[in-house]
């Protein structure tokens, strides 16, 4: 499919601090896309590339096969963009506001606004300063996610919002991609994540460490299997395992084994051998992918 954002060895530095280190990221067309790392990974300062605020040192940036860096106001009337720290203007309303970021666009649409109003009950006639820090970010939300572009930057989108809120945005982001946009979505809530991407890249020191369509990615990580019967046989069973090198524990009287997809097979096959039927297989969730390349960092 065709790539609505492609990054490829993409080089920031500020003074010493090399903030992207030959950082590479694909965004296929219409898919939501998850933007994974920790504080200080570089999202940010990739994001702020993708919209021409920053100059690349090195490397190539294209969205919508543009140079951001020649062509931000041709990009960024395709592009809502929520920032991770939402700064709004004090003494204007919520519709003031809103009126303003449309203005700034130059696009919008009043109808998909005043719906999107009152599914995250937003009151737009108070004034932003009196707005707690969840309805300023429903303003910015109603604002993005009314507008008539292509391609959603979302930093942290959901912070502030209660879990009808969150609820509420996971479905706009469903309609997003039934529609054919293209969201990219930073986030630290890995379920969040799980739930709305179908692809993912997770980046530690401004390198990207792991990307591609989440399910496949999953398939590829360690899978929990979990083992239940006659005590007898289950320790004959983690004996068997443990000689095969697998990762493997007790807990509350289960045999749990952690296995890559190639030795899955081994452990299956010998809790059969073992005459064991209470078998579960889970797949690697998006967190263990994303602990897999942090906690080392986390420890």
């Amino acid at each position: 499919m065709a790539e609505t954002i492609e990054v490829k060895g993409l080089v920031k530095a500020f003074g010493q601090l090399r903030a992207l280190d030959s950082l590479d990221l694909a965004v296929e067309e219409g898919a939501v896309h998850g933007f994974l790392g920790p504080n200080g990974s570089g999202k940010s300062t990739t994001i702020r590339c993708l919209l021409g605020l920053y100059r690349p040192d090195a490397g190539t940036v294209r969205v919508f096969g543009m140079d951001p860096s020649a062509s931000a106001h041709d990009i960024n009337r395709r592009v809502a963009y929520v920032p991770g720290e939402v700064a709004l203007w004090p003494n204007l309303t919520g519709q003031q506001a809103l009126d303003a970021l449309a203005a700034l666009r130059g696009r919008r649409d009043e109808a998909r606004e005043r719906e999107l109003i009152e599914r995250f009950r937003l009151d737009p006639s108070k004034r932003i300063r009196t707005y707690s820090k969840g309805n300023r970010q429903k303003v910015i939300l109603v604002a993005a996610l009314s507008a008539p572009v292509d391609l959603l930057v979302l930093d942290e989108p959901t912070s502030g919002l209660d879990p009808l809120m969150e609820q509420i945005f996971g479905e706009c982001i469903a309609q997003a991609k039934a529609e054919g946009r293209t969201v990219l979505l930073s986030s630290h809530i890995l379920g969040e994540v799980q739930a709305l991407c179908s692809h993912v890249t997770i980046i530690k020191d401004g390198v990207t460490v792991e990307t591609g369509r989440l399910d496949r990615l999953r398939h590829l990580g360690a899978r929990e299997i979990r083992v239940r019967g006659e005590e007898s046989r289950l320790k004959s069973l983690f004996a068997d395992v443990e000689s095969k090198g697998v990762a493997v524990a007790w807990d509350d009287g289960d045999v749990v084994a952690e296995a890559d997809a190639a030795r899955v097979p081994a452990v299956l096959g010998a809790a059969v051998a073992a005459g064991l039927a209470d078998i579960t297989c889970t797949a690697a969730s998006l967190e263990d992918l994303f602990l897999r390349h942090y906690e080392a960092t986390v420890r």
